[in-house]
C-alpha cells in the first residue's frame, strides 16, 4: 500500500542485521513469546489505520478551503469587474397585476421608441434573472400588490433581486455599470405599504450598486392624476436618456409633505401613526395620526378636506351620478326606469315587495374600505379607513337627494311606455337603498340620516362591508341590513376585497357576530365570482352561525367590462342554474336551519330564508308590510322582523314558472341580433 502525499515511496517490511559478538556467542534465533507477537501486529494496524483516517481528512478538508477560496476569488472578480458588453437592448420591466403598469409601461416604449431609444418591453415573469447582473440600462413601472409585495406573477424576480441584494457573496459592485429608473403605481390609502414594492426595487438595485438615473417616482392610482404624474416622468426620462437634461427628482409632493408632516409632529410632540385616509385629489401625506369614527359624530368634528374633488365629481358624473355635497351621492337605477316603464322590477321587488320605481338608490359616503377586485364602479371612488373630511349636514343630504332623484324621473316623461301614474308616484320615493356605492356606514351621521327618511316615510335598505363592526353596534333600526359577505376565507376575502385595514379579518367576524344583536331584518349578501369564491360552500356554511341572519341572498357578479383594476371576464359569471345549484347546496348545509325561498331569474339571484321566522303553514312572508314598519319605527317601541313581515306571492317563490318576474309587468327582450326589441306579454 501507498500512501498519497507520502514521498519515501511505498512502505517496505524492516529487516534487522545483528552483527554476533565474541565474548557471549548467541544462538541462532532468539524465542519471542506468543502473546508479544501479537499485541506487537495488533498495535502496527491500528496506528496504520489511524495515520490512513487522519491523512484522509486532512486531505478532504484542504480540497474544500481550495475549492471555496477560488469560488470566492472567482465571485470577486466578477463583482469588482466592469459587466461584459450588453447583449440585447435596454430593458423596459413592467410588474403588472390588474394591468395598470403594464399599459403605463406600453405607453413609455412608444414614446422611447418615437425618440429613437430602443428598448425591450419585458415581463419579469418571462425574464431569466441571472442575465441582470450584465445590463446596464433598466427601466421599472411596478406595481405594489397586496402587503406591499408586488403581484404573485413577479415575485420570483422580486425574490432574486433581494437574494443578490442580501448576498455578500455577489457584493456591492455586481450593478455597478447598470443605470435605473423606477415608477411606482399604489395607492396612498394602504398608508406605509403604499408603493412600497418600487421602493423596495430601488432599495435592492441600490445595494447591487446600480445608479439612479431619475429618482423614483411614485404614482397614486386613486388621487386621479396618475396619467399626468407618469407621462411627466416619462418625459423626464427620455430627456435625460437623450442627454439634454440631467437626472431630478419627481416626488409628485410626497416628499414635501413628508417634511411638513414630520416638522408638526416634532412641534407638537406627537409620533407619527398610521395613514388611514386619503386625499384623493391630491398629493396625500403618507403619514399621520389616525383617527377613529366617532360613535355619533357631529359638526364640530367635521376634517377640512372635501372627499369629491373636481376630478372624482368629473369622473362620478360621467357614470351617471349626481353629486350631493361634498361626500353623497344618487343615481337612477336601471330597474327604476324599468318598472317607470312596465317592464319589470329588481329582485328586491319580487323577494321583499319594493316598487322599484319608487326607490331611490343613494348614499352618503362615497369612500369605502375595500378596492373589491368586482367593484361596479371600476374603483373611481374615494377611499379610506376613517372619516376624515369635511361632514354635510344630513337633512341637507336628504332634501338634495330627493330633490336630485325627482329631476331624473322627471326626465323619463314622454318615454315609451311611462304612465303618468307610475311617474307621479315615482316622484314620491317610498324606498332608499343606501347602497349606491362607498360604505354609508362610514357617515359619521348615520342614524340621523335614517331618521329623517324614516320620518318622510321612506323605508332604509342599508348594505355594509364588513369593516366596521362598532358603527354596526350603534346602528338605529332600519327596515333591512345587509352585511357583504364576498368570500368566506381569510386569504379568498383580502384577494377579493382587497381591504385597506390589517386587520380585516377579525373586522369581518366582528361585523356578522354584530347582526346577531339587531331585532330587525338582517342579511348576508353573497356575489359569486367563478373561479374566486364559488367552490367554498362549507366555509360559508361555518360563517351562518356567527350572525344567524334572517336571510342570505346568493347573487351573480355583474360584468361590467374590462377595466384596468379588474382581472375579471365573463368566464368568472356564473350561470343561475349555478347560482341556484350553490343556494341549493348551501341550505342543505344548514339542515334546515334555512331554505330556498325566492329567486330572480333576470337578476341571477336567489334567496335564503330562515324557515322558523319566515315560514308559516308552508307559505313563506319575506315581503315587508311598510306601513306597519313606519308604525312600528314611530311608536319608539322595540320590534323584531317578524312584526312587519308579509306573505310572498307564488310568482316570486322559488320554482315558479315565473322565475321571479312580476306577471303584471310586461316582459321586454331585445334581439341583439338583428337589431330589434319585442315586446312579449
Amino acid at each position: 500500500m501507498a500512501f498519497r502525499g507520502c514521498s519515501s515511496g511505498p512502505l517496505r517490511p524492516l529487516n534487522l542485521h545483528l552483527k554476533p559478538s565474541s565474548a557471549a556467542p548467541l544462538p541462532s534465533r532468539l524465542p519471542v513469546p506468543a502473546a508479544a507477537v501479537a499485541t506487537t501486529n495488533f498495535s502496527m494496524t491500528t496506528s496504520l489505520k489511524t495515520h490512513i483516517a487522519l491523512l484522509s481528512l486532512f486531505s478532504l478538508s484542504s480540497l474544500y478551503f481550495l475549492l471555496k477560496s477560488r469560488r470566492l476569488r472567482s465571485l470577486r472578480v466578477h463583482a469588482s469587474s466592469p459587466p461584459p458588453p450588453l447583449p440585447t437592448s435596454p430593458k423596459l420591466f413592467y410588474v403588472s397585476e390588474t394591468n395598470t403598469s403594464k399599459t403605463l409601461a406600453q405607453r413609455l416604449h412608444s414614446s422611447l421608441l418615437s425618440n429613437s431609444l430602443q428598448f425591450s418591453l419585458t415581463d419579469p415573469s418571462l425574464y431569466e434573472p441571472d442575465r441582470l447582473f450584465s445590463e446596464t440600462l433598466l427601466l421599472f413601472v411596478v406595481s405594489t400588490w397586496q402587503d406591499g409585495k408586488p403581484p404573485p406573477s413577479s415575485q420570483y424576480f422580486s425574490q432574486f433581486l433581494s437574494d443578490a441584494a442580501n448576498d455578500f457573496r455577489v457584493g456591492s459592485l455586481a450593478l455597478s455599470g447598470c443605470k435605473f429608473a423606477i415608477f411606482g403605481v399604489g395607492s396612498a390609502s394602504y398608508g406605509d405599504t403604499f408603493n412600497a414594492a418600487a421602493r423596495d426595487f430601488s432599495k435592492w438595485l441600490k445595494a447591487l450598486g446600480a445608479k439612479e438615473l431619475v429618482p423614483i417616482c411614485e404614482g397614486d392610482v386613486d388621487a386621479g392624476d396618475l396619467d399626468t404624474v407618469f407621462n411627466a416622468w416619462g418625459d423626464k426620462v427620455v430627456r435625460v436618456l437623450k442627454g439634454e437634461v440631467e437626472g431630478e427628482s419627481c416626488t409628485n409632493g410626497f416628499d414635501e409633505e413628508f417634511e411638513k408632516m414630520e416638522e408638526m409632529d416634532e412641534m407638537e410632540g406627537m409620533e407619527p401613526g398610521e395613514v388611514d385616509i386619503e386625499d384623493i385629489a391630491g398629493k396625500a401625506p403618507l403619514k399621520n395620526s389616525s383617527t377613529e369614527l366617532p360613535n355619533g359624530g357631529s359638526k364640530g368634528e367635521n376634517g377640512v378636506k372635501e372627499m369629491v374633488t373636481p376630478i372624482i365629481r368629473s369622473s362620478l358624473e360621467k357614470q351617471g351620478y349626481k353629486i350631493i355635497g361634498s361626500h353623497s351621492g344618487v343615481k337612477l337605477c336601471r330597474w327604476t326606469k324599468s318598472q317607470l316603464r312596465g317592464r319589470g322590477g329588481c329582485y328586491k321587488h319580487s323577494f321583499y315587495g319594493i316598487e322599484s320605481h319608487r326607490c331611490m338608490e343613494a348614499t352618503p359616503s362615497l369612500a369605502c374600505a375595500n378596492k373589491c377586485v368586482f367593484c361596479w364602479r371600476h374603483h373611481t371612488n374615494p377611499v379610506g379607513k376613517s372619516w376624515r373630511w369635511k361632514m354635510d349636514d344630513p337633512l341637507e343630504i336628504v332634501n338634495s337627494a330627493i330633490e336630485q332623484h325627482k329631476k331624473m324621473i322627471k326626465q323619463m316623461k314622454g318615454v315609451p311606455g311611462v304612465k303618468q301614474e307610475q311617474l307621479d308616484e315615482g316622484l314620491a320615493p317610498r324606498h332608499c337603498a343606501l347602497s349606491l356605492v362607498g360604505e354609508p356606514i362610514m357617515y359619521p351621521e348615520i342614524n340621523s340620516l335614517v331618521d329623517e327618511l324614516h320620518r318622510r316615510h321612506i323605508s332604509t335598505f342599508l348594505v355594509t362591508n364588513a369593516q366596521f363592526p362598532d358603527r354596526i353596534n350603534i346602528l338605529k333600526p332600519i327596515t333591512q341590513l345587509y352585511v357583504s359577505v364576498d368570500a368566506a376565507t381569510k386569504d379568498s376575502l383580502k384577494a377579493i376585497d382587497r381591504p385597506l385595514f390589517g386587520d380585516f379579518w377579525e373586522r369581518f367576524q366582528d361585523s356578522l357576530k354584530a347582526l346577531r344583536d339587531k331585532a330587525q331584518r338582517t342579511v348576508y349578501r353573497l356575489t359569486l365570482v367563478k373561479g374566486w369564491n364559488a367552490e367554498d360552500i362549507d366555509a360559508y356554511s361555518s360563517l351562518l352561525s356567527l350572525g344567524e341572519p334572517d336571510f342570505v341572498e346568493i347573487k351573480g357578479v355583474t360584468y361590467c367590462g374590462s377595466t384596468t383594476t379588474s382581472k375579471l371576464t365573463m368566464e368568472n359569471v356564473p350561470w343561475h342554474t349555478d347560482v341556484k345549484s350553490f343556494s341549493e347546496a348551501l341550505a342543505l348545509k344548514s339542515n334546515g336551519v334555512y331554505e330556498v325561498a325566492c329567486e330572480h331569474a333576470h337578476s341571477c339571484c336567489v334567496l335564503l330564508a330562515k324557515t322558523n321566522k319566515f315560514k308559516i303553514d308552508g307559505k313563506w312572508y319575506t315581503w315587508i308590510d311598510y306601513d306597519r314598519f313606519h308604525k312600528l319605527v314611530t311608536s319608539g317601541k322595540p320590534f323584531k322582523s317578524e312584526d312587519y313581515m308579509a306573505m310572498t306571492p307564488s310568482w316570486a317563490v322559488y320554482g315558479a314558472n315565473e322565475g321571479g318576474f312580476d306577471p303584471d309587468q310586461s316582459r321586454y327582450k331585445k334581439e341583439r341580433r338583428h337589431g330589434a326589441a319585442v315586446l312579449k306579454n
